[in-house]
């Protein structure tokens, strides 16, 4: 099979490389066609690749260009992980949005709908390429906002575009781990949008063993998320919600941990990886060597205000593996081979959450197989996680409106109406902010 990567110069590639270096089964990906707008990446990243590959029989053959068409044409799967406007375009975000006092996450707020808004119309202009290259391809998409991008390209490609994020299936391995279960027995009852779920039970051999998790003041202490919000707060809300939630339920000591910090976390990321590209330019140096300490460092420093504000503490050395890279190999392998499988994923509605339509994107267990992605019909949402989803899901229709028509307007809209922006008046002034630091918004009118 054929799998051409989108963002091919990306730091987290080689996850996905080494992910498919270990399948060896019949069917599997033969081909890695990288793409990048960026040349210089692209050098950097086929150079880990092959020291990822050196002495793998059979490891699949690694082609990169930067010719979009080119890169899409005859693509069996095609996994996008751009990052339009770059780590310094993040890195605007964040500065833009904390100057006025609110959230410059890259994918809550102020910071992701500004993100939201210059990635949407690249992603669709993949989506339409797509149809026309290659329309048998299944595309899978990591580019954030993952939610709101994935709907997007969904209006072109259907139930061809299936998102994933590696933050649901970690929070479900972590609340496994503690309760003494295989996470690859648990039946993890999650649901909501992208970056915006909740774990409401976590069924081991026909038992929910959630209601054991949140009676025991220890045992929530004992991994990250239960740090992170706290026990009485857990067994208010009745469930473990994911990690991002914490910029809504502590959404003031997040600003203002994000406004005390030296550097925002894009202008971190954006040094370090300045210097991981400059350092594979020296051809004595090992590039692989390189990629695995500076991927030790970034995943050290995950979300770290966070935990700092709550004292939750470093991450577990568990946590510290990634984990998109095997759900996106799960996928290819489930749809590829007809592998079935159930997977967290971001797909169409479809009826599974009932507070929305059948075409909004909410991130829910799915059945996978040859045909695709199929979610699970999910128990309704306690009203204020009703109220929360259904008020994030209307903010992002808007970036998606404003993304299609070029109205200024509705992209105020966006910002005005969204949870953690608190004034119209301070969305006007992201408006103003985010369109003077980006080219990419030069559309909104």
């Amino acid at each position: 099979m054929r799998l051409t990567i989108l963002g091919g110069g990306g730091f987290r590639v080689p996850l996905v490389y080494g992910a498919l270096l270990g399948d060896r089964a019949e069917g599997r990906v033969t081909r890695v066609v990288l793409h990048d707008t960026d040349d210089g990446r692209l050098r950097a990243i086929v150079r880990v690749l092959a020291e990822q590959a050196a002495g793998v029989p059979d490891a699949p053959e690694v082609i990169s260009t930067t010719d979009l068409d080119e890169a899409l044409r005859g693509a069996d799967f095609v996994f996008s992980a751009i990052r339009v406007g770059g780590l310094e375009g993040r890195a605007h975000d964040e500065r833009v949005a904390l100057a006025e006092g609110v959230l410059g996450q890259e994918t809550v707020g102020a910071g992701g709908i500004a993100y939201g808004l210059r990635t949407v119309p690249v992603a669709v202009d993949i989506a339409r390429r797509v149809v026309r290259l290659a329309p048998d391809a299944w595309v899978i998409n990591f580019t954030n906002p993952a939610g709101l991008v994935t709907e997007a390209m969904s209006r072109h490609l259907g139930d061809r575009v299936i998102g994933i994020c590696d933050s649901p299936v970690g929070l479900g391995r972590r609340i496994a781990r503690v309760l003494g279960a295989d996470p690859g027995e648990a039946w993890i009852d999650y649901v909501g949008l992208n970056h915006l779920g909740w774990v409401r039970g976590v069924h081991v051999a026909g038992r929910d063993e959630l209601p054991r998790l949140l009676a025991d003041p220890a045992l929530l202490g004992s991994f990250e998320e239960g740090r992170l919000f706290g026990a009485d707060w857990l067994r208010s809300l009745g469930a473990i919600p994911n990690e991002y939630l914490h910029y809504y339920y502590f959404n003031r000591e997040a600003v203002r941990s994000s406004r005390r910090a030296e550097r925002t976390r894009g202008a971190f990321l954006l040094d370090q990886q300045a210097r991981f590209y400059a350092g594979t330019r020296d051809p004595g140096a090992s590039a692989l060597e390189l990629w695995n300490r500076t991927r030790a460092e970034r995943e050290a420093t995950y979300m770290a205000e966070n935990r700092e504000t709550a004292g939750a503490g470093d991450r577990e050395e568990d946590d510290l593996s990634g984990g998109y890279e095997k759900v996106a190999l799960a996928l290819m392998r489930a749809v590829a081979r007809d592998e079935r499988t159930t997977l967290i994923l971001n797909v169409r509605n479809r009826g599974a959450l009932s507070p929305l339509d059948a075409e909004a994107v909410v991130e829910v267990p799915c059945l996978v197989d040859a045909s695709g992605a199929h979610p699970v019909s999910a128990g309704p949402l306690p009203g204020h996680a009703t109220g929360l989803v259904c008020a994030v899901k209307a903010v992002e229709r808007e970036v998606l409106a404003a993304a299609e028509s070029g109205s200024r307007a509705t992209a105020l809209k966006a910002f005005a109406l969204h949870p953690l922006v608190d004034s119209v008046n301070v969305a006007r002034r992201l408006v103003d902010g985010y369109t003077a630091v980006h080219p990419g918004l030069a559309y909104l009118v």
